[in-house]
């Protein structure tokens, strides 16, 4: 995600990079469990340590099915999601994630089952007990007009009405402001959506367009993610963009949707998106998903971040720089491909993607990573960077805050300092290929990064991750 270029000092990326999710702060802090059932019932909310309340116990979600048609002028979404999944208990009951909306029924393998509403819970108690093991697959139909969410940092996410459509995001909270599910990083799943608008838009999602078909006024498009992708990541944004499609030297399909009112001043950064990807599988191995692009929006003025890395289409909230897509571009690997494990690990992506950006500002011929350290270092108009480290964010409202980027960033490059280049950069490698599609926490990279060096990197980590306050530089 990046943040507001004018808000810090070196730029942070907009929402993971994404702007820090929106349900009440009273909601996020508190643990929600549906309507009181106890035993076998899948518990609401599985302890991350930021949002309590996202996501939900006892079952891992496969893939979801996603059915939208969305009425513009009216706002109006009819949907349907039908979600594949395993149960990981004996469940009598389960919850999914879902703000707002009206749920008009819902079904489980294929019989009608009760269901009950509470807060963000929409708990569902099946004809059937699912036994442990069993995959079982979830019908939810449901309408209304979709809401945005105002993040505990108070910015804007979800389903954020423009002009002419909707832009789409997701971080950390918004994916249940438009469709039901397991909504925390740690539930990945493969997607395919069925969006249908008025002819003369354009619907965009994640993946790969498998069909755009127009009859009666209307078209629908038909988008598909095959790789693992957490809900925060999903899109389906919609509006009337220009619509270009091409393939970089190496072959990979790039899509990129832009709002014409933002088509001149991103021009000259998105000519650049073949490269940025050339230059970034050097750095970090071979690109994770099947395509990649871009969706360029012409947004209201109260979102006030720039990006979030939508898995294979970053969304931008305007016409990005060069620099912010080399950042949203680095999460495809670092965040997309390798997700957190729980929101308190969100440095594990914004690190890597402010630290891609230091790499290509070197190398168009600006400052060298360690020149951007010492700069930030020697820095006293920002004391935002040492409010908290950033392996503790501590309360929700830091979950993008600037040492998640900017001391993450310096972490690595006092990594490098201390294992050296070569294994510095095989790390920067080998990492996103070891936990490919998975999910990773802090304890995971550091034993990652100690495997590979005989340096006692446990201080390193421990005062730069964990420690309050400004580390102090050793010799």
């Amino acid at each position: 995600m990046t943040a507001d270029p004018g808000s810090a000092v070196n730029r942070r990326p907009l929402r993971s990079c994404g702007a820090t999710a929106a349900l009440s702060v009273a909601l996020l802090l508190s643990s929600c469990t549906g309507s009181g059932v106890r035993g076998a019932a899948g518990s609401g909310g599985v302890d991350d340590p930021l949002f309590p309340s996202l996501g939900n116990g006892g079952y891992q979600v496969r893939h979801y099915g996603l059915g939208l048609d969305y009425d513009i002028k009216k706002r109006h979404l009819d949907a349907t999601a039908d979600l594949t999944a395993e149960a990981r208990t004996d469940l009598r009951s389960f919850q999914l994630d879902l703000q707002g909306l009206r749920v008009t029924e819902v079904q489980v393998d294929g019989e009608k089952a009760e269901f009950s509403r509470k807060g963000h819970k929409l708990t569902v108690r099946p004809a059937e007990v699912l036994r442990k093991g069993a995959e079982f697959r979830t019908r939810v139909d449901y309408e209304g007009t979709p809401q945005e969410m105002k993040d505990p940092d108070q910015s804007t996410e979800g389903w954020v009405k423009t002009r002419d459509g909707a832009f789409v995001s997701g971080e950390p909270a918004g994916s249940m402001t438009w469709f039901p599910g397991n909504n925390h990083p740690a539930d990945k799943a493969t997607y395919d959506f069925t969006i249908t608008v008025p002819k003369g838009y354009t619907a965009v999602a994640n993946g790969e367009l498998r069909s755009e078909r127009t009859a009666k006024g209307h078209t629908t498009f038909r988008w598909h993610s095959g790789r693992p992708m957490a809900s925060y990541l999903a899109t389906a944004t919609i509006g009337k963009f220009e619509v270009h499609t091409s393939r970089t030297p190496e072959g990979l399909p790039l899509y990129v949707a832009v709002d014409p009112a933002e088509a001149k001043a991103s021009k000259g950064p998105l000519e650049k998106l073949p490269e940025i990807v050339k230059w970034e599988t050097k750095l970090f191995g071979p690109y994770p998903f099947a395509s990649s692009g871009a969706i360029v929006d012409d947004t209201p003025k109260r979102i006030d971040w720039l990006a979030l890395e939508s898995q294979t289409k970053p969304v931008y909230a305007g016409a990005p720089d060069t620099v912010t897509l080399v950042h949203e571009m680095a999460h495809q690997w670092f965040g997309d491909s390798v997700t957190p494990k729980t929101w308190a690990d969100t440095w594990l992506s914004e690190s890597f993607a402010t630290y891609a950006e230091w790499l290509w500002e070197e190398r168009e011929g600006g400052k060298t990573p360690q020149q951007q350290f010492d700069a930030l270092y020697k820095d006293t108009t920002d004391t935002d960077r040492w409010a908290f480290p950033p392996g503790k964010p501590g309360q929700a409202k830091n979950v993008t805050g600037t040492p998640v980027y900017e001391r993450g960033a310096m972490l690595l490059q006092e990594l490098r300092n201390a294992v050296g280049d070569k294994t510095f950069f095989t790390i920067l490698r080998e990492w996103p290929a070891e936990y490919r599609y998975r999910n990773a926490d802090a304890q995971d990279f550091i034993d990652f990064c100690q495997e590979r060096t005989d340096e006692d990197l446990e201080p390193l980590f421990k005062k730069w991750l964990y420690e309050k306050g400004k580390p102090e530089l050793t010799d």
